[in-house]
């Protein structure tokens, strides 16, 4: 009996005979990896753009969204566990063809696919076939992912992707391995490979009580952005909330938020936001020359952009993103 390699991940999960990988959903049948939840999803919705989340691209869109069980990583505080860290035939799924999936978002008035929730790197082949089929039919597509991919599969996707929210969970990878059983190096190489290969590229980091909220993380994560994906990629800093295995810590303080986003401003970075704190000014998008406030936001209501052909409507500075 033939015990089968996948290469899709850094995990490279030696698979024996009627087995799966870590991610649960990649099986050895026959010889031969299947990945049993193709066209399967579990969660089908449509989102704001600005839930994944994505402020510089295509602001107050609407996002059709899917997923389907598993993931390569196991995060002590996952948000989604109840897909993520179940196998396939404990979840209900739906049947949803790539053909009706892109026709059902354009009859919903949705600009783009997102592949989200779990991971795209586990359902990795219904996420890049339908990019291709979506991408031909006028539609983009947007990867939420943790980014624990092999750079192979990671530069096929990306080139059929239009925007990506990454995770950089940790700047330690020590935490990486203790918190996610994943490592940190993979994950930088793939944010790298996304800038390199002009996905628009948004960052997101969960600040854990006691974790990785000290300042100095802060500052050095912040550093790392800047230097190796630029001043322009906007960072996310989300509140944490007690979930999973990761119960008997408390939520974010609002300050350490807030604390964060300053930080990274000083480092250099021009686009930093707070997520999961409705109400926040740290929602908003304000130009870095004259400091005009550009996007207003409360949660995910956008107001109307003032934004004229992707520059700032007072001084003229354009602002990278997406926009129309």
């Amino acid at each position: 009996m033939q015990v089968v390699q996948c290469e899709i991940c850094p995990k490279l999960c030696r698979i024996a005979p009627g087995q799966s990988g870590e991610c649960r959903i990649r099986v050895n049948l026959d010889g031969r990896l299947t990945a049993v939840t193709y066209e399967r999803p579990c969660a089908v919705h449509i989102d704001p753009v600005e839930k994944k989340p994505l402020f510089h691209f295509l602001p107050g869109t609407p996002i059709f969204s899917i997923a389907t069980t598993g993931c390569n990583l196991h995060c002590r505080n996952c948000q989604n566990w109840e897909i993520s860290q179940k196998n396939p035939e404990e979840e209900p799924a739906y049947r949803l063809s790539i053909d009706r999936l892109i026709r059902l978002a354009k009859e919903k008035g949705c600009l783009s696919v997102a592949y989200t929730y779990t991971d795209p790197v586990v359902y990795y082949e219904y996420a890049l076939e339908c990019s291709e089929k979506a991408r031909a039919a006028g539609l983009r597509n947007v990867l939420v992912t943790a980014g624990y991919i092999n750079p192979g599969p990671a530069r096929r996707l990306y080139r059929v992707t239009d925007a990506a929210n990454i995770d950089l969970k940790f700047i330690h990878d020590r935490l990486y391995r203790e918190i996610c059983r994943a490592t940190l190096k993979p994950v930088q190489a793939a944010l790298v490979l996304a800038k390199e290969e002009g996905v628009w590229l948004e960052v997101t980091n969960l600040l854990i009580p006691t974790l990785n909220d000290e300042r100095k993380d802060v500052r050095r994560l912040s550093r790392w952005v800047r230097e190796n994906l630029g001043a322009e990629t906007p960072l996310h800093f989300s509140r944490f909330y007690p979930r999973y295995r990761l119960q008997n810590l408390p939520p974010t303080p609002l300050e350490t938020i807030e604390e964060a986003c300053r930080t990274a401003r000083e480092e250099g970075l021009l686009h930093v936001y707070a997520g999961n704190v409705p109400g926040s000014r740290w929602e908003s998008t304000f130009c870095p020359q004259c400091g005009a406030e550009l996007i207003h936001r409360i949660a995910y209501r956008v107001y109307p952009p003032r934004l004229e052909d992707g520059a700032c409507g007072k001084c003229g500075r354009k602002i990278a993103g997406v926009w129309k």
